[in-house]
């Protein structure tokens, strides 16, 4: 195993304008970035286009891995009252439109989710499964499906489920190790996967007992890997048992880590995964 690609999650970094993340996350030695679609909002309201989005990110030497994320797609009632403001957001990012702002960027994919809790049998689910990357498809986009254990795909298998019977080539897994952990999903499940399965990693750390409210935690109390104790080194294993070839994310969502300059937070995320996936390659 080599070292892989690094990306510096949109999560991360959300309160830094999305233009003012790109220096540091190069010179901290991050290949690439992940967008999310109202970082795009942000720009267009300061009437920065597309065109010169994708312009800047390839002057800065990154690539665009992912645009996320597609959280509102299954049929069927919000089960979570979310914030107004989630709400509407959601709404408006459906696979269609994320799919144009991921072709405009030159992003290599985008992301879905379950974020509102809605119920949906498997078969329903991976027939819309199916449309999104049928409509991603047409760009070139791959889909990235993250289960997470407050919604209504809440773990590896639950997801892995989907996206085997969708049966689309360019339909796979975004692992995430917090919602894996958080979860209760298999490691032994993870490590016998199809390495084309899995489209994307993301790490971060958590302590070994979650917090009472796990969307609280999510969103607001993630650490840096190594900083916690989710058995990270076991997770790199399986997914070295993969052979999967997915760049790693470091997706930190910290009210602590948001206090901090941008550069300071960019090289301690790369720090911090390079020396998870060292340990892996010499181990």
């Amino acid at each position: 195993m080599s070292m892989p690609q690094l990306i510096l999650a949109a999560g991360t970094v959300q309160a830094v304008p999305l233009l003012d993340r790109l220096a540091p996350a190069r010179a901290a030695g991050f290949a690439g970035i992940s967008i999310f679609a109202a970082d795009l909002e942000a720009l267009a309201a300061d009437g920065v286009g597309l065109p010169e989005v994708r312009a800047r990110i390839a002057d800065a030497g990154l690539f665009v891995s992912e645009v996320e994320i597609v959280g509102n797609w299954l049929p069927g009632a919000p089960a979570k009252a979310n914030p107004a403001w989630l709400a509407a957001l959601l709404d408006r990012s459906t696979g269609e439109r994320l799919t144009g702002l991921a072709d405009a960027v030159g992003a290599r994919g985008i992301t879905v989710a379950e974020l509102q809790g809605v119920a949906c049998d498997p078969a329903t689910a991976a027939d819309a499964f199916a449309r999104l990357c049928e409509t991603a498809d047409g760009a070139g986009l791959h889909v990235a499906l993250e289960f997470v254990p407050t919604g209504g795909i809440p773990d590896l298998a639950t997801a892995w489920a989907i996206v085997r019977a969708a049966g689309r080539a360019n339909g796979g897994l975004l692992v995430d190790s917090w919602h894996f952990f958080r979860s209760g999903s298999d490691l032994a499940l993870l490590a016998g996967l199809p390495g084309d399965a899995i489209r994307s990693i993301q790490i971060c750390d958590a302590p070994a007992v979650p917090e009472a409210d796990l969307d609280r935690e999510m969103v607001r109390g993630r650490l840096l890997p190594g900083e916690g104790e989710l058995g990270l080194a076991g997770f790199a294993a399986a997914l070295r048992a993969t052979g999967t070839t997915a760049p790693w994310s470091v997706e930190v969502f910290s009210d602590r880590l948001a206090g901090e300059p941008v550069d300071i937070v960019a090289r301690r995320c790369a720090d911090a995964a390079r020396t998870l996936l060292q340990g892996e390659i010499d181990g």
